[in-house]
């Protein structure tokens, strides 16, 4: 006689084979709590020598990659592509545009201001704000304009990128824009360069103070330079608006003597 045990797992493979089962696992069953002998060793993994797991990933020098980007322009336009696509300098992934210049290349003075603001950013033109504005009036007073052609001036920055929330420059950002820099005045070959503000005398002259180097002519990037007042801070502290005037006259006395010598 049968086991009732047989029918019931007879009964029970028809209904796994209706399922649709057509293979078993294996052919005997496992004893799951079985523990083997000897378990397997984990292979080892194959590790890189420690002198190259060592080694730290190479540090460009950001001054010297501005030095030959900005020696190899030969132009303005060139220099100007140069510096897009310096990609060294932090400031520019949070800047809008690239501010380069403005006025007209080749006039006797270059201006050189310190870095754009929000309104320079914006427009991707240098001193267009508020003192902007009073740098035009200065510079009217004297018979000079960014777009007089009779007596243009051209202007540029330190920093062609706006640092965040108008702070100033570090020491780095400006290391690594002044070869830029001087490569503009070299191809901008102005006859004198006007250094507004603080940070600008830190880029050209290697140092700060402008209250005490005001009004003094140096020498910078080769040429005759002038410190002067920044109009911002002009727009703060109008009481010093009478040596901002000084330092203009003083500008424009040097023009008629050299232009009167040529």
């Amino acid at each position: 006689m049968e086991s009732t045990h047989f029918h019931h797992d007879l009964a029970l493979l028809d209904w796994q084979i209706e399922l649709g089962v057509t293979e078993a696992i294996c052919d005997a069953p496992v004893n799951r709590y079985d523990v083997p002998a000897a378990l397997e060793k984990p292979k080892a993994v194959a590790q890189a020598p420690a002198a190259v797991m060592n080694m730290a990933p190479a540090k460009v020098d950001a001054v010297a990659e501005a030095e030959r980007a900005a020696k190899a322009a030969g132009t303005l336009d060139e220099l100007r592509a140069a510096m897009t696509g310096y990609e060294h300098c932090d400031l520019k992934k949070g800047a809008r545009n690239l501010v380069f210049s403005d006025g007209i290349p080749g006039a006797r003075v270059m201006l050189v201001g310190e870095a754009p603001g929000r309104d320079e950013d914006l427009e991707g033109r240098p001193f267009v704000g508020r003192a902007g504005q009073l740098l035009d009036k200065m510079l009217g007073a004297i018979d000079l304009g960014r777009d007089r052609q009779d007596a243009p001036v051209y202007i540029t920055n330190v920093m062609p990128w706006r640092p965040p929330q108008n702070r100033d420059p570090k020491p780095e950002e400006i290391a690594m824009m002044k070869p830029f820099l001087l490569r503009h005045i070299a191809l901008a070959a102005p006859e004198v360069l006007v250094i507004v503000g603080n940070w600008s005398c830190q880029a050209l002259l290697g140092k700060r103070g402008i209250t005490r180097l005001r009004g003094t002519w140096t020498e910078a990037a080769g040429l005759p330079a002038l410190p002067m007042f920044h109009p911002a801070y002009l727009l703060r502290s109008a009481e010093f608006k009478r040596e901002a005037w000084a330092d203009l006259q003083s500008l424009q006395a040097r023009l008629r003597k050299t232009k009167g010598a040529a």
